[in-house]
């Protein structure tokens, strides 16, 4: 069975921003990981193109929606480039195989009775694209803020009969712990459940006010919600329904091993409410449900406090900005290094140049250079034979078994950053470790060759299994290293095969180039 982790498809009515960024990256760092492991993982992303705010962008600019999303998705494609994502499935909503998967569910539950059609007046959420009830008034009767501009409409609509499921989803998320993760979040949707009680979800929209989205195979007059549309790509684009012959996934290999990477803000009601109700629906069993992995936001340093980052407050940071002033390893680094899944950090920009200067280019790559340097330097470039060794250097070996079990516990948890810290904390002793014994000193003693030939030989195994584990993290900088080692085969390894002696006596190794050259902030505060 293959592993299957998805993120939130991005809408094409804006750009990517460091969140998209962060949440990308994420995945795209599991999804390796899994792979190190020798599983068979499956990351699938993409963009979602419909709904009603696309559509007056594009009147605004004059354009047909199709030809906006195109152009709005090569730009999210490009930065997905930058950062060096390797997903395995790409999602556009546009792609006339997901529209007949949608149409074939629509049907499916206008068959059955689980969508009905009625007149309904309220109000009008025009930001998320959704009718509202008095639950989703504050304590002085208003919509808050999140909602946007909200107007009152009396139409008539097709629903789904969400209150069907309302007390299944209660229960199942009652005893249910995995569901979502972190924990905390479950009281998020405990409280959208009681909101959600009794109401049924809208989920067209009349053509007359909206064109660009899929019709209803059953009301051409009508096109389908947004939502009721995108979150049906997670299992779209996995090969459900797939036609015979479709080079889509195997979708029993797939599902129900799957992980739904998404953030805080679209949790309630989409993603715990809409979604699960939705498969329910159309007979997923409680053991099918997927896993949701939520990401708390990046905020934005303001006076004494943070903000949310946000387009109004023009305090957005592009993350394809930041890869062209720091590079792809500095900044994917920094995404996974400086923030606990589940919540939420402070864009500092500082912190992202000393988390790289400190724990790569000062440790990692120090510790590469020197390693390679002194190799290169006293054994002629190869690693030599010895039969020296003590308690330092016993220590750092055994070491190693900790940080592996450290490691993928952490990536297990789907913890990156805590795994990074077991990483540095490898690297870190490797270095502490040379100091103790000062090769470039004792090499002047001609008594202590087997001393110096033994710690290099360590110093340059650390680095190669640093290059191993670090490679879900910053691939591109991993293959440099392993190509100063000439080790191109550990690019091959699964995590199991990782232990000491990867580098074996009588291998050569390369004069080192500088892997990460320190960044200088041109005009720091």
């Amino acid at each position: 069975m293959s592993y299957y982790i998805t993120t939130a498809i991005d809408y094409t009515n804006g750009s990517p921003h460091i969140g998209h960024a962060y949440e990308k990256v994420l995945a795209d760092v599991l999804n390796r990981y899994r792979k190190q492991k020798g599983e068979a993982s499956y990351f699938l992303t993409g963009v979602d193109q419909h709904g009603q705010k696309v559509q007056q962008t594009a009147e605004k600019e004059g354009v047909n929606p199709n030809t906006y999303v195109k152009r709005v998705t090569k730009g999210f494609t490009s930065a997905w480039e930058k950062l060096g994502l390797d997903y395995d499935g790409w999602a556009e909503t546009i792609n006339p195989l997901h529209k007949t998967c949608v149409q074939q569910i629509l049907q499916k539950l206008y068959d059955e009775g689980a969508i009905y059609k009625k007149q309904y007046k309220g109000f009008y959420s025009i930001r998320q694209e959704q009718f509202l009830t008095d639950k989703e008034r504050d304590e002085n009767g208003e919509f808050g803020p999140e909602w946007g501009q909200v107007e009152e409409r009396d139409e008539e609509n097709y629903y789904f009969r969400l209150s069907d499921h309302v007390d299944w989803l209660r229960d199942f998320v009652n005893t249910n712990e995995g569901f979502v993760i972190p924990s905390f979040r479950r009281a998020d949707v405990l409280n959208a459940i009681e909101r959600a009680e009794g109401n049924d979800l809208c989920i067209s929209r009349p053509k007359e006010r909206l064109r660009w989205g899929i019709e209803l195979p059953f009301d051409t007059e009508f096109v389908t919600f947004v939502w009721f549309d995108a979150l049906i790509n997670y299992i779209s684009f996995a090969g459900y329904n797939k036609a015979e012959g479709s080079d889509l996934p195997d979708f029993d290999q797939l599902w129900p091993a799957n992980l739904h990477i998404i953030g805080k803000d679209i949790l309630v009601p989409s993603h715990s409410i809409y979604w699960p109700c939705m498969l329910r629906a159309m007979g997923f069993s409680d053991t099918e449900m997927p896993t949701l992995l939520v990401h708390g936001w990046w905020n934005i340093k303001s006076g004494e406090g943070s903000e949310k980052m946000s387009k109004s407050l023009g305090n957005v940071v592009d993350p394809v900005n930041l890869v062209e002033q720091f590079g792809q390893d500095a900044v994917r680094y920094y995404l996974v290094r400086d923030i606990h899944t589940g919540r939420d950090s402070d864009y500092d920009i500082e912190r992202l140049v000393m988390l790289f200067n400190t724990e790569l280019a000062n440790n990692l790559g120090n510790l590469c250079n020197r390693a390679l340097n002194m190799t290169k330097r006293y054994c002629g470039g190869t690693i030599t034979a010895s039969s020296f060794d003590d308690p330092s250097s016993k220590e750092l070996r055994d070491s190693l078994s900790y940080t592996l079990a450290k490691y993928s516990e952490h990536m297990d948890q789907h913890a990156p950053s805590h795994a990074l810290e077991a990483i540095i904390s490898f690297i870190t002793s490797a270095n502490v470790y040379a100091e103790q014994h000062k090769p470039w000193e004792i090499a002047k003693d001609e008594s202590k060759t087997e001393e110096v030939n033994a710690v290099l030989n360590h110093m340059v195994e650390v680095v190669a299994i640093a290059s191993v584990l670090l490679k879900p993290f910053i691939p591109e900088a991993c293959a440099r290293i392993q190509t100063q080692l000439k080790a191109e085969h550990l690019s091959q390894l699964t995590l199991d095969q990782v232990q000491w002696g990867l580098i074996p006596v009588g291998h050569e190794v390369a004069k080192p180039k500088p892997v990460f050259p320190r960044i200088q902030l041109e005009n720091p505060e």
